[in-house]
């Protein structure tokens, strides 16, 4: 296998796993608890663009360019959008399903303007360059780059993983599937529906911001075109298609989706003229839906599907005839 094959890959999972951890946080937010967020590019915008203001060099044609090194702007991306979902949360959760939706994508609507045009502190539509990459001094070996960056994103997706199984398995995870599924029994048992999600909400929004600084590192650039509705329609198909609900699914999702996106991109380029390209381009989206289509025909839970589980302690018991998953435990 040559290395440039092995580089390509590398490069490949990178980009998918900055998918998966967003997916990650939506499955947070929706596969965990219901909430209906389809503002997510306004959320990693919020992330990359903090991160690479924290960590930049300094810029007199704008803001920021404080020179910290990058662990501190991906902690710094992931609180300030952690806080920004709470604040956003404390007006919006107590809406319903499709409100809920129509309030998110408005924020990140409002989230794209701002740094279209806050040039003083966005650079507006010539985005933000020149951000530190990881592993930068190998850079002039694309192989040993790539690995780098690959291993980088396995830690920090296993350590999420790990971190919301726990949760998932916890008092907390409980509750909030609780109330997912039947709020009023859970409001009956004294639970306090807004507060768990709002929690969830922040929580979910918070990794998000740490996919949008993880990626922007990767890439070393940033503009406003980054982050349209595009980006939020690829992430909820990537949840859908691996499974929600579930966190391998998430991660499994976000891996087969991105492939699809890059093998049609490939493919409209080998079989289009380049004054096609653009146009053909759309077809990457079709590709996208008809594969949505099939999961959702053949695996209406998704590939994985959700695996109900009382706690870290009791396992689902019963098998789930339709999708081969387990079934919901009872507990005593």
């Amino acid at each position: 296998m040559s290395a440039d094959l092995l580089s390509y890959g590398a490069f490949f999972l990178t980009m998918a796993f900055t998918y998966a951890i967003i997916c990650l946080g939506l499955n947070v937010q929706w596969g965990q608890t219901g909430l209906f967020n389809v503002g997510i590019a306004g959320f990693v915008a919020v992330g990359a663009y903090v991160s690479a203001l924290l960590t930049t060099p300094d810029d007199p044609a704008r803001l920021g360019g404080f020179g910290l090194p990058i662990v501190v702007g991906w902690v710094g991306g992931a609180l300030a959008t952690g806080l920004v979902s709470f604040l956003i949360g404390a007006l919006t959760i107590r809406l319903r399903a499709d409100y809920l939706a129509i309030a998110t994508f408005g924020v990140a609507v409002v989230v794209q303007l701002a740094v279209l045009n806050l040039e003083w502190i966005t650079g507006g539509p010539f985005g933000i360059g020149f951000i530190p990459r990881p592993f930068a001094d190998q850079a002039g070996n694309p192989l040993m780059f790539g690995l780098a960056n690959l291993a980088v994103l396995v830690a920090i997706v296993l350590v999420l993983y790990l971190v919301l199984e726990r949760l998932a398995r916890s008092p907390w995870g409980r509750v909030l599937r609780a109330i997912r599924e039947d709020e009023h029994a859970a409001l009956a048992l004294g639970k306090n529906a807004t507060k768990f999600r709002l929690q969830a909400f922040a929580i979910g929004g918070g990794i998000m911001g740490l996919a949008g600084a993880v990626q922007a590192h990767f890439i070393g650039f940033i503009a406003p075109d980054n982050y349209v509705p595009m980006l939020t329609f690829q992430v909820w198909a990537m949840l859908i298609v691996g499974g929600s609900g579930n966190n391998r699914g998430a991660i499994l999702g976000a891996v087969l989706v991105w492939g699809i996106w890059a093998m049609s991109a490939a493919a409209v380029s080998g079989l289009f003229p380049p004054g096609q390209q653009a146009r053909a381009a759309s077809l990457q989206i079709v590709m996208i839906g008809v594969a949505l289509c099939l999961i959702l025909l053949l695996r209406p839970r998704g590939i994985l599907g959700e695996r109900r589980i009382v706690s870290r302690h009791i396992g689902a018991r019963g098998a789930n005839p339709e999708n081969g998953q387990t079934s919901d435990a009872k507990s005593s």
